[in-house]
């Protein structure tokens, strides 16, 4: 298993595991189309965010994008896991692990000071993951959001 920083010619398969991604969230209005132009933006403008692929016998199984946001609050350059999927078939051969690794690596080496994610109510085994690795509920606060168009 290899986790390393995507590239423009790895998004003609990154489309097809976002999709995947977005049907096992149950997230509406997938457009190909406008997937591929947003992978290659982040591919070719780091300060926006990074994507990152896991490759096991020269197939990408997962992917992980964060994007990018700076804080006064936290004093510093935050990142935002965005989006976040491993083929159910490599879930638990270290995947995930992987990846979140080498963002985590790459993130401090930037001089990033914090990684936050979303993540669904139900979902026991990504929050069981996330927590293993170091990620805590913060307390008083709650996801608020509104669509802008």
């Amino acid at each position: 298993m290899r986790a390393r920083r995507a590239h423009g010619a790895d998004i003609p398969r990154l489309v097809p595991l976002v999709e995947r991604y977005w049907q096992f969230e149950r997230i509406e209005g997938f457009d190909g189309a406008r997937t591929a132009a947003l992978l290659a933006r982040l591919c070719t403008q780091p300060a926006l965010g990074s994507v990152w692929v896991a490759e096991a016998g020269g197939e990408l199984v997962g992917y992980l994008v964060a994007v990018s946001v700076l804080s006064l609050e936290h004093q510093g350059l935050m990142a935002e896991i965005d989006e976040f999927f491993v083929e159910a078939r490599s879930r638990g051969r270290g995947a995930g692990a992987a990846l979140l690794a080498a963002l985590e690596a790459a993130l401090a080496l930037e001089g990033c000071v914090r990684l936050q994610l979303q993540i669904g109510n139900e979902n026991h085994r990504g929050r069981a993951f996330y927590e293993r690795a170091g990620f805590r509920g913060r307390d008083g606060y709650s996801l608020l959001d509104k669509p802008l168009r």
